[in-house]
């Protein structure tokens, strides 16, 4: 009788391999191409979100490590870099940053100044804005911009007390606008160190 058992388990468990082999396997359903884009420009703009913040940490960092009557001028120099950056790197820095194809905003930049930004899909011809295989257009640039913003702010701290505020303003609409996006082109813009194999960490080596 225990005999029997013990052939009546090692049948069974020798059954269930070929059970599972059996069976088809299920092909898993591809995630719609919309439903990629969406949660691509979602992590893009939350990214940016908190990119934002750190930078306003920054901030806060510099006013309390300067003396006490420097303090504005600290939070005006902050300040002052973001509007400073967004309206350049909008400008200039964005294309040069994705070089594809024409630079201009509807055609009314073109003539007076070649490389003005037009917020093309990244990676992809004018024919194609929006690539949906990428993220949102927008979201791509509020996040490059944060990132742009944010080194203008760590020079911000490291120069404290150090420079004057126009000196600082014109060299973070330099550095916003050309110095920048021209070196993160090598790796994020397809440029040579991306042909050559270079892995870039969560940015810490664009921005740093």
């Amino acid at each position: 009788m225990k005999m029997l058992k013990t052939l009546s388990i090692a049948a069974g468990l020798a059954a269930l391999p070929m059970m599972g082999l059996a069976q088809d396997a299920e092909v898993p359903a591809a995630v719609p191409t919309d439903v990629v884009w969406i949660l691509n420009s979602v992590l893009f703009l939350v990214g940016g979100f908190l990119v934002f913040w750190m930078a306003a940490g920054f901030a806060m960092l510099e006013a309390g490590l300067v003396r006490s009557k420097n303090v504005t001028m600290q939070l005006t120099k902050n300040i002052a870099l973001f509007s400073l950056a967004s309206v350049f790197y909008y400008l200039i820095g964005y294309n040069l940053m994705y070089p594809l194809g024409d630079w201009a905003i509807e055609g009314y930049f073109s003539a007076l100044f070649p490389a003005v930004a037009v917020l093309e899909g990244v990676g992809v011809g004018a024919d194609a804005v929006d690539d949906y295989s990428y993220a949102s257009t927008g979201s791509d640039f509020f996040f490059q911009l944060m990132f742009c913003a944010a080194t203008a702010s760590i020079v911000s701290g490291a120069l404290a007390e150090r420079i004057k505020l126009w000196p600082f303003l014109i060299f973070t609409v330099i550095l916003t606008s050309i110095i920048y996006p021209l070196q993160a082109s090598w790796k994020w813009g397809g440029g040579f160190l991306d042909e050559m194999g270079f892995l870039d960490f969560a940015g810490s080596t664009v921005v740093h």
